[in-house]
């Protein structure tokens, strides 16, 4: 079965504990209900940097990583189905971009 990478894009840290605990909640309730599809849960990344040829910067580019994971699923439709399900993506703070793994 072919895997997805799920690239997070925007999201914001928690402002107390309380919220803390929601999104951890929210975030837990959509894992556990992709099950198996899970391969890697990946983890949210700190600051990036952006490599060009002639420079290094500290901006991310214009739309930064903010955290990844990696599914299984049958087709696009399938993880793109999964994806809808993100806690980013109901709350409407960020975005997942889909990309299907090219195992060679």
């Amino acid at each position: 079965m072919p895997k997805f990478i799920f690239a997070y894009h925007g999201g914001h840290t928690p402002e107390n504990e309380e919220e803390g605990q929601k999104v951890m909640a929210a975030w837990g309730a959509w894992f556990t209900g992709m099950g198996d599809a899970v391969v890697d849960g990946g983890n949210p990344v700190l600051k990036s940097k952006t490599v060009t040829r002639d420079a290094v910067t500290d901006d991310g580019g214009p739309n930064p990583l903010s955290g990844y994971t990696v599914v299984q699923a049958a087709d696009y439709d399938g993880a793109c189905n999964m994806a809808k399900g993100c806690p980013m993506v109901a709350d409407g703070s960020g975005s997942v971009e889909v990309c299907e793994i090219h195992e060679i």
